[in-house]
């Protein structure tokens, strides 16, 4: 006869958490015209430029893989106008050619860098994915998902180390985000209270499977609270909105609060990447975004509003395409590296 288990002794009682401070919410960055026109010119520019990179890749011009960033332009413009080149630090996975765009990259150099010329931001030798540029504080473009994100906690450890009074913005998606790494990052970084932005670009789709049916728990600002970092989400589309975010973002960061999560809901209107036809979400789905959510639209409207005409938006369209144009032809003209820069830039020695 089997024996009665004896009776469980009750739990101690958990103890009592102190509460946890956490940040404003976020108001919508109150810009001025010359502001808004310069977020619009940003965007404008990066949705130009993947389109014609876009136009390359088919042309065979650009190879390997090729990640495009039309639909999300509000979120790098936002969130990188409210840092200080030369002080922070900014690093991302392999759709990066908008965020070096936003920091004030050469269009040019990331054009040459697409396209494999020695003319390129890395030399020809990254190409799409893994773009850099010590420079202007921007560290990749990294094409191993979730990899950045670790990185990124290693440059938020350098600017506490070096009292440099930065801060790092480590970018990654709505994918990454189930990478273990990024947990052992979100430990990390919280016990060393580390001056690091994890900004989540929830493009809803990752490679092509839905948050809803690969994320347990699909608001991501709140994977952090296990960790005790805070999370704010954000309107993605909305560029003044992403700004305000970030104005807050930085602000606790700036104050030695430690580490704090963004997720911005935003979409992309092409595939995962150029090789993706994206039949896993209808078309309708696609042109409702371009016709109700654009950002680039959303900030034409609220310029109009201030003054600016339709005319002086197309004259500015002109321009823009205009830079691209002189972009690619002068990537294309430009010479490949040598055969001999396959043995350069692969070990450091250090005496």
């Amino acid at each position: 006869m089997a024996r009665s288990a004896k009776p469980k002794a009750a739990a101690p009682a958990a103890p009592t958490l102190p509460n946890r401070e956490r940040p404003a919410e976020p108001k919508p960055y109150a810009a001025s015209k010359d502001e808004l026109l310069g977020f619009y010119k940003q965007m404008l520019l990066i949705r130009r430029f993947e389109e014609r990179a876009g136009q390359l890749y088919g042309l065979g011009l650009i190879g390997g893989f090729c990640h495009l960033y039309i639909g999300q332009e509000a979120v790098a413009v936002g969130l990188q106008s409210a840092m200080k080149v030369g002080r922070d630090s900014v690093i991302t996975g392999y759709r990066d050619h908008g965020h070096m765009l936003a920091y004030g990259i050469d269009p040019k150099l990331i054009m040459a860098e697409l396209t494999g010329r020695e003319a390129g931001i890395s030399r020809g030798k990254g190409g799409s994915m893994h773009m850099f540029s010590v420079e202007h504080g921007f560290y990749g473009g990294h094409g191993i998902v979730g990899a950045q994100v670790s990185l990124g906690t290693g440059l938020a450890f350098k600017h506490r180390y070096a009292k440099d009074g930065g801060t790092c913005l480590a970018y990654f998606g709505d994918g990454a985000a189930n990478q273990g790494q990024v947990y052992e990052s979100f430990n990390m970084a919280k016990l060393w209270d580390l001056p690091v932005i994890y900004a989540i670009e929830n493009n809803q789709y990752a490679m092509g499977t839905s948050v809803e049916r690969s994320a347990s728990e699909p608001d991501f600002y709140k994977r952090g609270e296990s960790f005790r970092i805070p999370g704010i989400q954000v309107d993605g589309m909305d560029v003044l909105a992403v700004r305000g975010a970030a104005e807050e973002a930085m602000a606790w960061t700036q104050a030695g609060k430690g580490p704090i999560i963004l997720e911005l809901l935003t979409y992309r209107y092409r595939g995962h990447s150029m090789s993706d036809p994206a039949k896993y979400r209808s078309r309708e789905e696609v042109q409702s975004y371009r016709e109700g959510r654009d950002p680039i639209d959303h900030a034409s409207q609220a310029l109009q509003k201030l003054g600016v005409s339709e005319d002086e938006l197309k004259t500015i369209d002109s321009e823009i395409k205009q830079i691209v144009v002189e972009a690619a032809k002068y990537a294309e003209e430009a010479p490949e590296p040598e055969a001999g820069e396959l043995f350069t830039d692969v070990l450091v020695e250090s005496y």
